[in-house]
């Protein structure tokens, strides 16, 4: 098993920044993604950014330029930088960490992020 703990929510106003963190334990798969989510209230949980081991990224386009996403040279823990944070970027941010072979999938309990003056 795989656990994720997360941390660095809370609210913030439009244009401020937040960084997330989440760090993993337990039974890491070796080649592994580990990445954020986020889901909204009436919507559907939606990918924001992702990194693998390898350090290729993937990003949301909506978060393209105002998010970065990485991870610590054990590759064990995964941050997300969120400036220029806008209302529609409030979510409840979800941690993943994933085999790239399929074989598993792995979430945090959530953090709720607020953007509102």
């Amino acid at each position: 098993q795989v656990q994720l703990g997360e941390s660095g929510g809370g609210l913030v106003q439009p244009g401020g920044s937040l960084t997330l963190s989440c760090a993993a334990s337990g039974s890491i798969p070796g080649f592994n993604g580990m990445g954020w989510y986020r889901q909204a209230p009436g919507k559907e949980r939606e990918m924001v950014a992702t990194i693998t081991n390898g350090r290729w990224t993937n990003y949301e386009d909506s978060v393209k330029g105002r998010f970065t996403i990485s991870r610590e040279s054990g590759w064990n823990t995964v941050y997300q930088q969120m400036n220029s944070l806008r209302p529609e970027d409030t979510a409840v941010y979800y941690c993943t960490l994933y085999a790239l072979d399929g074989s598993g999938t792995y979430w945090g309990q959530g953090t709720q992020v607020t953007v509102s003056s």
